[in-house]
């Protein structure tokens, strides 16, 4: 679960988010939206502990992310738009040392592994060196070591970029199982079409300012008794 409290983010007179207010509760499929400079990845950041904000509170699954930064980072998962890994490490290490930051137990560690590999079909890759690894296969990696410690929330920022199609239909398929499980997912995308898949409600981002929050639904419908396509009435609402 996530709560934004009239998050805001300035640098001198520039105000890159306007006292956002956001709430995602567990089981929702949050799409972020927005054309590039709206604030998607300054919010992103402020939700990681990456930046601070300039005014409001953020709580991730309850926790106070100024004031108990430990306790709400354990809650979360963030998977970025091009993973990072330690290319000289198997696919096999490189998650037994994520899994060592959230302390998890060696065994459970293991069995957790072995889990999530098996879902994410990394097969025998787990045990070559990352270096070796496909776009699709580092993303997936990437993905496994996010969600090793059963974090309540999920953060994606632009999952499906260079991935081949197989990729990016078993990458839809995990968000979708955590969101099932109970998990919060936030997912910035440039993908209106991915967006209207597979998110349950979508927020879209111009100015700072969050101008449209909606069921999936909802955001189709205005669009179709508008007749729009789905980019037009996308630039309607962001022009």
């Amino acid at each position: 679960m996530l709560t934004l409290q009239n998050l805001n983010k300035s640098y001198g007179n520039f105000t890159a988010l306007d006292k956002l207010n956001l709430q995602i509760n567990p089981g929702e499929f949050f799409g972020f939206l927005g054309p590039n400079g709206a604030g998607k990845t300054t919010t992103i950041k402020l939700i990681s502990g990456l930046l601070r904000p300039t005014a409001g509170k953020i709580f991730i699954d309850g926790h106070d992310l100024d004031s108990k930064p430990d306790a709400a980072k354990y809650r979360l998962g963030y998977i970025p738009d091009q993973p990072f890994l330690y290319e000289k490490l198997t696919g096999r290490e490189f998650l037994f040392f994520s899994g060592g930051l959230f302390n998890i137990p060696h065994h459970e560690l293991q069995d957790r592994i072995e889990r999530i590999t098996e879902t994410l079909r990394i097969g025998s890759w787990i045990d070559r060196r990352t270096e070796t690894y496909s776009q699709g296969m580092k993303q997936r990696i990437s993905i496994a070591s996010s969600i090793l410690h059963n974090p309540g929330l999920v953060l994606v920022d632009e999952p499906m970029v260079g991935l081949d199609p197989q990729s990016a239909k078993l990458v839809k398929e995990t968000f979708q199982s955590l969101v099932e499980n109970g998990s919060s997912v936030l997912m910035t995308t440039h993908s209106l079409n991915i967006a209207e898949e597979v998110c349950t409600r979508i927020g879209i981002l111009k100015d700072g300012k969050l101008i449209f929050d909606g069921p999936r639904e909802a955001f189709r419908d205005f669009q179709e008794k508008n007749f729009l396509s789905l980019e037009e009435f996308f630039l309607e609402l962001v022009k």
